[in-house]
């Protein structure tokens, strides 16, 4: 039972920064791994960046380099820093969180990010 809430996107030019913030709730110490994901118009949904509970990361290819997955200090709080930001970026953000034995996930309502040219 955790609930998450997205924040942070908008309209920006390429080239510009975003810093998206997902904000937990409920069980949050059993949250194993939290993450972003975005989907674009005509395209599933796809991982961007995760972050487990040991502070390891991940990121997809496409984002390596300019995007930051980060816990804040109060470690409900998950960030998604990002950079170099361009059009192919455009798509809403969501955030994501695997909790219990099973891994079961969450999902944020979502925030868009929009880049343009």
């Amino acid at each position: 039972q955790v609930q998450l809430v997205e924040s942070g996107g908008g309209l920006v030019q390429a080239g510009g920064s975003l810093r998206l913030s997902c904000a937990a709730s409920g069980s949050i110490f059993s949250i194993s791994a939290m993450g972003w994901y975005r989907q674009a118009p005509g395209k599933q949904r796809e991982l961007v960046a995760s972050i487990a509970s040991d502070g390891s990361t991940n990121y997809a290819d496409s984002v390596k380099g300019r995007v930051t997955i980060s816990r804040g200090i109060a470690r409900n709080i998950v960030y998604l820093q990002m950079n170099s930001l361009n059009p192919e970026d455009t798509a809403v953000y969501y955030c994501n969180a695997a909790s219990g034995i099973l891994g079961l996930h969450s999902w944020g309502q979502g925030t868009p990010v929009t880049v343009s040219s």
